[in-house]
C-alpha cells in the first residue's frame, strides 16, 4: 500500500499575477520552487486563504528572484491579485518512508520572499 504524504509547502504566498488567456498552470519564483523541492510541471494543490476554496494545476517555473505567484488559466478566475494561498505538493511514499519523511515548508513574507524554512 502506498500512502500520500505531503511533500512541500510554500506558506502564506501572495497572488502577484492573473492571466486568463494563459493555457492554465501555477507560475512560480524559481526561487520557491527549489528553497520547496516543487519542480517545473509538479501537480499542486493551492489552497486560497480568502474564500476557503482549493484548486489543483501544475507548476511552471518564474523569473528567480521576481516573487511572482500566476494564476494562469481557468485558475486565475479562482484567485485575485493580493489574496493569500498556500502551495502544497504531495508524494506518494511506501509505510517505510512515512517514518522518516520531512516535508519542506517555506514560509514567505508579502513579496513572496523567503522568510523562514521548516
Amino acid at each position: 500500500m502506498l500512502k500520500i504524504l505531503m511533500k512541500s509547502k510554500i506558506h502564506g504566498a501572495t497572488v502577484t499575477e492573473a492571466n486568463l488567456q494563459y493555457t492554465g498552470s501555477i507560475t512560480i519564483d524559481k526561487e520557491l520552487l527549489k528553497a520547496s523541492n516543487i519542480c517545473s510541471f509538479e501537480r499542486v494543490q493551492i489552497v486560497n486563504l480568502h474564500n476557503g476554496t482549493r484548486v489543483e494545476t501544475y507548476v511552471l517555473e518564474g523569473r528567480p528572484g521576481s516573487g511572482t505567484i500566476c494564476m494562469n488559466g481557468a485558475a486565475a478566475r479562482w484567485a485575485e491579485v493580493g489574496d493569500k494561498v498556500i502551495i502544497i505538493s504531495y508524494a506518494l511514499m511506501r509505510p517505510a518512508e512515512t517514518k522518516r519523511h520531512k516535508p519542506r515548508v517555506i514560509f514567505v513574507d508579502e513579496k513572496n520572499r523567503i522568510k523562514r524554512k521548516r
